[in-house]
């Protein structure tokens, strides 16, 4: 071009009336030919039927030689008398003319895309960082519509709405878009601002726009959100398999199109961590996850096991505890590839090769758990730093995820195991009560509680029911269990009635949080003892804070028992009573703790109905009437622990117990000892008449010596020889070794010596010394 610009006047109806010589040199047609015609006729192509019939903005003429020419063209109107409309004058120049101003070149160099266009969105002018994310040059594009420069996405649409939106509603636009570029297959974030170009006379002449390429900003913001969810999204429960897929959820699809979570196989156990060593590592596949089904699919099936070879991408990142990168082409990679560890390669239709692999460690308070393997097949960007950073914090946040869950379920399988190892693992022989159980362990993330139960065989035939309850969960709950179930099996060696024994009990929950340091009331408990005495057939019972037993009677019916109300173990300062009350033989006692009636949402006061109502339903045996109680009464999700102990009353008949009263002198002791092996020769126990004369003849000498009257004497037979002898006095008898010289002091010697127990208990009139003698050999 020779000329950098060009004038024209046209009228009202866009006739050419004035023709400059620059306009003669950019388009070769002389005055003569121009003047006269309508501007519109010297256009290269037939103007469409709406244009306007003086064209400003980018146009193209057609040259007298037959090429076309592009001009940049600015209307200014022309005004007659009166303001009336005269004509336009028309300054035409190349698109490129302007450059050569500051403002022009400021436009053309920008960082941020920008661009020009006409009220129908055709381009008039676009810079150097617009054409680059084109993909193409400024005159490809000039007086081309926008939809027409590339495929027509769904976010070009949007854009083409927007550029419409600005010339209809004459507003600027501000707004941010995502989506590939045409420039290439990479995704693109952009801040864009349009606005409306008007003329000196406020006419509108197009729309320009200014778009600055914000993706990485997006992508941090999409990464500190992905964060944000990872902070509440991984790690909802206290499982180690759960949480690894949850790590796989979040990654698949939106950072990766597979992603899998391989644990060391001691993270799912109760072992150490081993060392690791540059050798082959193996590691079991816990979760994984595919953009497209099967495409790339799992080579490892969840659950298996697979060897990482020492340089593939996994066991290096393991090795070195830090995120590694590979991308296609690399030898390693390659070779990993194509082993069986490998994600397998996707369906060949698709043709969507692996061309990217992220391996990040997953490693908690110093220790390593595993491996997060992210790929990218159809992901059109390959993993960079950022990506790694991004993976590292997210494999940071599953793996302490893990490491928790982990440490829960060790801690509750040492908590159950410690708890198993403290419950009776078989209750002892004994004719009183037929008894079933079933303790179930809470599966809520609180872990593990203190609830615990016992059947304590006791002397006379007797046998004591226990029932308790730990506040808390955990190890140390468990282990409180432990101190308080031994000590009331200690206690109930002593033969203690149930209020004293819960009294001593209570002081000893009382010392034990002294000494830890803690309030009583965090080391507090709940029991329930009760002792039956299947002779009498009388029960008796004490509580401290625990829910009252049940009792079915033979002829069906059910209630709670009435006991009064005594404080849970750990307050102190409280008394506690003892109710007592005498029960048919056949019925069933029902001892239980809270988590089998309580609960959330959960009203007690008809649980414990209903639990009255599945203990009348007959059941075959007394295990399956276990079990359908719990089936009945038991919540779908119990939050704690559930110990049930239910036991059916024996009685001892006359048959099985004689009883003498013995007047309270010596020389009656020969007249005891012949009336016990008469009874024992009733019995068909001749063989144990020597062992019993013994017996007798010592603890009747002693009673009648230094107890007090009534004396009474009492053969008890069930599954051993019981021999008892009650006095008026509280005094219990020592065993001592007599010295050489001593007259006395040999015969409870002797008593311990030829029987399998003995001992003493204080009842509500004086004592009874008592001996017994298995009858295992008959």
């Amino acid at each position: 071009m020779e000329e950098a610009s060009a004038a024209v006047v046209v009228d009202v109806r866009g006739i050419v009336t004035g023709w400059s010589e620059g306009a003669r040199r950019l388009t070769g047609h002389p005055a003569e030919e121009a003047v006269g015609r309508a501007v519109t006729e010297l256009l290269a192509e037939d103007a469409p039927s709406g244009t306007p019939s003086v064209p400003s903005g980018i146009v193209v003429l057609r040259h007298r030689a037959g090429h076309p020419v592009p001009l940049r063209v600015t209307v200014t109107p022309l005004t007659g008398p009166s303001d009336t409309p005269a004509g336009y004058v028309l300054v035409a120049e190349p698109p490129g003319a302007a450059e050569s101003s500051l403002a022009g070149q400021a436009f053309q160099q920008a960082s941020m895309a920008m661009s020009v266009f006409d009220t129908e969105q055709r381009y008039l002018r676009l810079n150097d960082a617009s054409c680059r994310a084109m993909g193409t040059t400024e005159e490809e594009l000039v007086g081309r519509p926008y939809l027409d420069t590339g495929e027509a996405a769904g976010h070009q649409r949007g854009f083409q709405w927007y550029l419409r939106r600005v010339v209809e509603t004459g507003e600027p636009v501000h707004y941010e878009t995502f989506g590939r570029a045409l420039s290439g297959k990479r995704f693109h974030a952009w801040s864009v601002e349009m606005w409306p170009v008007r003329d000196p006379s406020g006419r509108l002449l197009g729309t320009a726009l200014a778009a600055f390429d914000s993706t990485e900003q997006h992508r941090g913001r999409q990464r500190l959100a992905l964060l944000n969810e990872a902070a509440t999204g991984i790690g909802t429960t206290l499982d180690v398999v759960r949480t690894a897929e949850e790590l796989v959820e979040f990654l698949v699809p939106t950072f990766a199109d597979f992603a899998a979570v391989d644990l060391l196989d001691w993270v799912l156990g109760t072992h150490e961590p081993p060392p690791l060593t540059d050798a082959e590592i193996e590691l079991r596949r816990v979760a994984h996850g595919s953009a497209t089904q099967g495409s790339p699919a799992g080579a490892v099936h969840l659950g298996g096991t697979d060897v990482y070879p020492p340089a593939s991408p996994p066991a290096r990142a393991l090795r070195e505890g830090r995120p590694v990168l590979a991308r296609a082409g690399e030898p390693e990679l390659d070779r990993w590839l194509g082993g069986r560890g490998a994600p397998a390669p996707p369906d060949r239709s698709r043709r969507a090769p692996i061309h990217s692999l992220l391996a990040v460690p997953l490693r908690a308070r110093g220790t390593t758990l595993g491996v997060a393997v992210a790929v990218r097949n159809l992901f059109p960007d390959p993993y960079a730093a950022d990506d790694a950073v991004l993976a590292e914090e997210l494999a940071s946040r599953a793996a302490v995820c893990v490491d928790n869950a982990r440490r829960f379920a060790r801690e509750r399988s040492t908590a159950l195991a410690l708890q198993h190892s403290l419950l009776p693992k078989g209750l002892p022989g004994q004719a009183a009560v037929e008894v079933a159980h079933r303790y179930l362990p809470s599966g809520s993330e609180a872990g593990i509680g203190g609830d615990w139960f016992d059947v304590i065989p006791l002397s006379g035939s007797r046998v004591a029911l226990v029932v308790g309850d730990v506040v808390g969960h955990g190890i140390p709950s468990t282990a409180t269990m432990g101190r308080l179930c031994t000590a009331v099996r200690t206690l109930a060696d002593v033969d203690l009635p149930p209020d004293e024994l819960l009294t001593h009990l209570d002081d000893l929950v009382i010392h034990l949080a002294s000494d830890d340091g803690d309030e009583a009331a965090e080391l507090g408990a709940t029991c329930l003892y009760a002792v039956y005495d299947p002779v009498s057939r009388r029960l008796t019972a004490a509580t401290a804070g625990h829910p009252p037993p049940a009792v079915v009677l033979p002829d069906g019916t059910c209630r709670l028992l009435r006991l009064s109300a005594g404080p849970p173990l750990g307050v102190g300062g409280l008394p506690f009573e003892a109710t007592e009350l005498q029960l048919p033989e056949g019925s069933v006692v029902a001892l239980y703790t809270d988590g089998l009636v309580e609960g959330r949402d959960r009203d007690v006061d008809h649980a414990t109905d209903e639990l009255c109502r599945a203990l009348t339903v007959p059941a075959a045996s007394l295990d399956a009437l276990c079990d359908s109680v719990l089936k009945a009464v038991l919540p779908e999700e119990p939050g704690d622990d559930v110990a049930l102990l239910l036991a059916c009353t024996r009685a001892l008949g006359a048959g099985q117990v004689a009883t003498k009263e013995v007047p309270p002198d010596p020389a009656e002791v020969a007249a005891a000892r012949q009336w016990a092996v008469e009874r024992l020769t009733a019995w068909g126990l001749d063989e144990f008449a020597f062992v019993t004369e013994l017996v007798v003849s010592e603890l009747v000498t002693n009673a009648i010596r230094y107890g007090t009257p009534p004396v009474h004497l009492r053969l008890i037979r069930d599954r051993t020889l019981i021999c008892e002898v009650s006095d008026g006095s509280a005094t219990s008898p020592h065993m001592r070794r007599a010295n050489a010289y001593d007259e006395g002091g040999r015969g409870l010697l002797l008593v311990a010596q030829l029987t399998q127990r003995w001992g003493s208990r204080q009842t509500g009139t004086g004592k009874t010394i008592w001996a017994e003698q298995s009858l295992s050999a008959l």
